[in-house]
């Protein structure tokens, strides 16, 4: 248990059951009663931001949470299997756990946050930026780089992005994991 001025940015938290990190927190002194402490917390499995005050003094469960790397193995039904890096235990993951799962391919190394205390995997992270190779798209014209015009193309791993029209079959992008868009080719 930590008191609410304890509270750092980056620290996990237990709250009416579920599990927060700290955002940002502000010490708030009114001109009149007790100093409150502002905060904006982010729900852990769905990613959510709450504003929440708390007075000083107010106790908090702080939870010790972990990052391993895990290496992406196979995927069993519903579940990826992972195998942890540092012990070569395999652990199965719920697809709606890992954040930028259409962009995993076998053998892809992601950020595996655990509870410490239950050792009860939170969330696993694939890095911002992956690199896939274009399966399928409309072929490129030579001269198609001088609008900002986007088309669908097909990555390595089954999903489907947008990408400008010079890119062709066969080259290797760059897409941010968080929202699926396209950053840039990468050079061979």
């Amino acid at each position: 248990m930590i008191k609410s001025e304890e509270v750092k940015n980056g620290m996990c938290i237990k709250l009416d059951g579920r599990l927060y990190f700290v955002v940002e927190f502000l010490h708030v002194k009114p001109g009149k009663g007790n100093t409150i402490m502002r905060t904006k917390l982010k729900d852990v499995v769905d990613g959510r931001v709450i504003d929440r005050t708390f007075q000083v003094g107010f106790k908090l469960e702080d939870v010790r949470v972990e990052r391993r790397p895990y290496q992406f193995l196979y995927k069993d039904g519903e579940d990826y299997i992972f195998m942890n890096q540092e012990d070569f235990d395999q652990a199965p993951i719920a697809k709606e756990l890992v954040k930028g799962v259409d962009y995993l391919k076998e053998g892809d190394v992601i950020d595996v946050v655990k509870d410490a205390s239950t050792e009860t995997i939170l969330y696993g992270e694939l890095p911002t930026k992956v690199q896939l190779k274009i399966t399928y798209t409309e072929p490129g014209m030579k001269g198609d780089t001088a609008t900002n015009t986007l088309k669908p193309a097909t990555v390595e791993t089954g999903a489907e992005i947008r990408v400008p029209l010079f890119i062709s079959e066969g080259e290797i992008v760059e897409i941010d994991t968080r929202d699926g868009s396209y950053q840039g080719r990468v050079k061979q």
